[in-house]
């Protein structure tokens, strides 16, 4: 079976993008050909009529490039200032691109706390539909300037799992640099 014929019957699909997959290896910046790869295809999957969410990381690592912060260890602090900074970059770079293929991103910031409310929870599922039902594409990230280490996920893997449970999508797709997939310690 082809990738193709295994997403025809799927109606809902989250797409999962790393930093280091957003980035080039030698400069930290940002791959614009993958990126814009990467759109066109989360657009031509629109396109067919699926809902599709995008759970992109990069925030902190733009953030970085943007005030030359180069490869020092960043303070919690640090980390959340990076991330103002990189994720309004970063939206801007894909509602740029997603505009090029007439299509919209649409930006959800959520932390653990969202996920473990259930007021908050309800009213981001509530969120996410009206936006399918709009036609938008979500880009969902962590919310960096307020999550500390008590209230984070721990990384964009996790988040994408949970958005994918929280919407009862059909598909998690984790795209990644990774040789291999770790299944035990």
């Amino acid at each position: 079976m082809t990738s193709r014929e295994y997403l025809k019957d799927k109606k809902r699909i989250v797409v999962k993008i790393g930093s280091s997959s957003l980035t080039h290896s030698e400069t930290g910046k940002l791959n614009l050909r993958k990126i814009e790869k990467l759109v066109r295809i989360l657009c031509e999957l629109r396109n067919e009529g699926k809902d599709v969410a995008l759970v992109s990381s990069g925030a902190i690592a733009v953030g970085k490039q943007a005030v030359s912060f180069g490869d020092k260890k960043a303070s919690t602090s640090e980390k959340q200032a990076l991330a103002a900074i990189g994720q309004a970059k970063l939206m801007m770079t894909y509602q740029r691109l997603f505009a090029e293929y007439n299509h919209t991103a649409a930006q959800i910031l959520l932390t653990k706390d969202t996920i473990v409310n259930g007021i908050s929870c309800f009213n981001a599922k509530n969120t996410f539909e009206q936006l399918f039902q709009m036609g938008m594409i979500p880009i969902v990230n962590e919310n960096d300037t307020v999550a500390t280490h008590e209230i984070e996920f721990g990384d964009n893997d996790r988040l994408s799992a949970i958005v994918t449970a929280m919407l009862n999508a059909d598909l998690l797709i984790l795209l990644s640099d990774i040789d291999g997939l770790y299944t035990d310690d």
